[in-house]
């Protein structure tokens, strides 16, 4: 799992996931905003990768629509 950090450095803001910086931002606000988003995303990713893979749909007729 991913530890984020911001660290300010200078006038700017850097978002750090582990020890390797991600991005600069103007405001902390901002690059807490980021954090979440990104977290969120990859919480989606991996639920969506435990889930089995969609099977193709049958037709309740049994019939075959396209050659």
């Amino acid at each position: 799992m991913t530890r984020y950090s911001i660290r300010k450095l200078g006038c700017e803001y850097v978002v750090f996931a582990d020890e390797e910086r991600v991005i600069r931002v103007a405001s902390r606000r901002k690059a807490a905003k980021l954090i979440a988003d990104a977290s969120e995303l990859l919480s989606v990713q991996s639920a969506e990768t435990d889930q089995p893979a969609v099977k193709d749909a049958k037709f309740l007729d049994g019939e075959e629509r396209f050659p």
